[in-house]
């Protein structure tokens, strides 16, 4: 996850007070996002999000590495791809459903959504995954 501190935003609501948002909740809005997206087989974690996954959670945020800066927001997405697709195609289509559901749901804008290809899933790789899963 982030190292980074709690998102401010700047708009003050009704003089009520401010709204912060924590770098772990863009990482799940943006895992969310990306794996949406028809082509993505399934977003890359560590060690420890593997451990949790098969201990029943599900971690949204799995494979999403959010930087703050005084530039802006900086999104890295590590995924594995599909055979058969259009990477480039696919990897614009994670940018832009990124992008927007950050601009819809947080109103912020990102500035760099860097998608990182780390693995092809052939179609036996799946059925060999479904067969682990029911052991």
């Amino acid at each position: 996850m982030s190292e980074n501190h709690i998102l401010e935003m700047n708009q003050e609501y009704a003089g009520l007070g401010k709204v912060e948002i924590a770098p772990e909740v863009i990482e799940v809005i943006a895992g969310i996002a990306a794996s949406e997206v028809e082509g993505v087989a399934q977003m890359r974690g560590n060690f420890a999000t593997g451990v949790v996954e098969r201990l029943g959670k599900k971690n949204h945020g799995k494979g999403v590495k959010v930087e703050l800066t005084d530039d802006g927001v900086k999104v890295d997405v590590y995924c594995v791809m599909k055979f058969g697709i259009s990477i480039p195609t696919v990897a614009g289509k994670v940018q832009d459903n990124i992008r927007q559901a950050l601009l819809n749901m947080t109103a912020l804008e990102v500035e760099e959504v860097n998608i990182h290809v780390v693995g092809i899933q052939f179609e036996n790789q799946k059925q060999e995954v479904e067969i682990e899963q029911e052991l």
